[in-house]
């Protein structure tokens, strides 16, 4: 091969390998940046998650609905809210609960929470509320609970109470934060008539394990985030007093053939302000008894 050939497939050799090479950079590029907008997406744009339970203690033929909010960690979405808002309001749920860590431990303006229940308790009379930990973290605790219930919120401190809407009659329970040791289940479950449907408010899912005396037939938790950052085929890889590749991380557990636990992955952040394949959310729980 003369030197002129040779010349010639080293040039050949050498725009291949800079075609090659940018090729590789574009991808890379592309594929960050998709990582970066999905990343933006699930953490800024919410989602409802719909979710169905059955119940023979519920009236045949009837139905009642819970809107779950959670883990919010003082987390404005759109407008002062605007777009959440418009959302609860068209969803129009029986029930309004809130289940823990409405603000940050390091919330030091309780304004936008405030609002926030304030436009709530508007639009809706049956707002209950448990803490969790963060709330047990805030210097401000007292004022937030204080403003809750100025605003007509039910604060279920280690508490129950008994709820009828279009016929249907549920005991609704709450405990505080139980990450934090201030839960007493004997003293909320006091009185209860477990014959009706009974919904207990935890921040913690941990409470299933921890506590033997829990009779309601439906949990409702938070705290995990969800793992907050969730993998492919893996799930989340660490939670909230779970450690790694916690149990109990987000959605329906069927604890035994009468009661469920439902976790919601919550609407803000905690430690990161990020989420990955697990985008913000507030759940609609439907409990029913259909026609046969």
């Amino acid at each position: 091969m003369s030197n002129l050939q040779q010349m010639k497939e080293n040039q050949l050799s050498n725009r291949r390998y800079i075609t090659k090479k940018k090729l590789m950079i574009t991808f890379a590029i592309l594929f960050i940046l998709s990582l970066c907008i999905k990343t933006f997406m699930d953490t800024n744009m919410f989602k409802v998650n719909k979710v169905q339970f059955h119940s023979g203690k519920i009236p045949e033929g009837s139905a009642i609905s819970i809107l779950q909010i959670s883990d919010v960690h003082n987390k404005v979405f759109g407008d002062n809210n605007e777009k959440l808002m418009k959302t609860i309001e068209k969803l129009n749920a029986d029930i309004i609960v809130i289940t823990g860590d409405l603000v940050d431990r390091s919330t030091d303006n309780l304004k936008h929470m405030f609002s926030l229940i304030d436009k709530i308790t508007s639009m809706h009379k049956h707002v209950f509320f448990v803490t969790g930990n963060h709330e047990w973290d805030n210097p401000k605790r007292e004022e937030l609970l204080a403003g809750l219930k100025e605003r007509k919120v039910t604060v279920l401190n280690n508490k129950n109470s008994q709820l009828t809407v279009d016929g249907v009659t549920l005991n609704l329970v709450g405990i505080d934060d139980a990450s934090t040791n201030h839960e007493n289940v004997n003293e909320a479950f006091n009185g209860i008539n477990d014959k009706r449907y009974t919904v207990l408010l935890s921040h913690t899912p941990d409470i299933i394990e921890n506590d033997s005396e829990v009779s309601a037939d439906l949990i409702l938790s938070g705290h995990t985030h969800g793992g907050q950052v969730r993998l492919p085929f893996i799930g989340a890889l660490v939670a909230p007093d779970q450690g790694f590749f916690p149990k109990f991380e987000k959605g329906t557990y069927k604890i035994d053939n009468s009661q469920y636990l439902y976790i919601d992955s919550g609407l803000g952040t905690s430690v990161a302000p990020i989420r990955f394949m697990n985008q913000s959310q507030i759940s609609y729980i439907k409990i029913s008894n259909p026609e046969r």
